[in-house]
């Protein structure tokens, strides 16, 4: 049977999108990986997103709680607001209490991505605070250390992420993930199907 993984996010803009992308194409890359985009819902009106100019939302399903308990391993995403994961995000898992009451996620691998508009909007803060809601779900928090390589250590070119997991900077909307960015997207997203497998066989 395969393993399953399910990349959930949440992405006003495109950004975190991107991104999630990117780690399924790593994740799929394992063999014997199922990997599975979702989208949460959004809390927002249409009318007060028309007013943050938010493209329309893309053909990706919509998750709901219950959806969870089918993978083995997960990879969540979401921008940042003031530091920490955006409301939309925030509200699905508030949603997850029978998981919780059950213990459905306990045990599972998680990792982390995000998105901010700037080098120190919260790309580490916004990994750091998401982790309260695996701790509480009793689930694994797999974090991508180092394990990129040289792409850890960049400084000539600007660019989003950290150990905690991939990330990328949005600047005013219009700066889209660079290729090094993307490229740990991808490699973050095999890491942890690769993890998620051996727990899985393991097991």
């Amino acid at each position: 049977m395969a393993t399953k993984v399910y990349i959930v996010y949440y992405s006003m803009y495109g950004h975190v999108e991107k991104l999630a992308e990117e780690i399924r194409k790593g994740a799929a890359s394992v063999e014997g990986v199922e990997a599975k985009l979702w989208q949460v819902s959004e809390t927002l009106s249409e009318e007060v997103l028309g007013k943050m100019s938010a493209p329309p939302k893309s053909d990706v399903p919509v998750i709901t709680p219950n959806d969870l308990a089918e993978a083995d391993g997960f990879v969540f995403g979401f921008p940042t607001r003031f530091g920490m994961m955006s409301a939309q995000f925030k509200a699905f898992l508030d949603a997850t209490g029978g998981l919780w009451r059950t213990q459905q996620l306990a045990g599972k691998p998680a990792g982390i991505f995000y998105s901010t508009g700037s080098q120190g909007g919260g790309q580490e803060t916004t990994a750091l605070t998401a982790i309260t809601q695996l701790v509480h779900h009793g689930m694994i928090f797999v974090p991508i250390g180092y394990t990129f390589g040289a792409g850890m250590f960049e400084m000539e070119q600007v660019k989003g992420g950290s150990p905690y997991g991939a990330g990328t900077y949005a600047g005013d909307g219009s700066r889209m993930p660079s290729e090094l960015e993307l490229a740990q997207a991808f490699h973050q997203g095999k890491y942890i199907a690769g993890i998620t497998k051996k727990l899985k066989t393991a097991a």
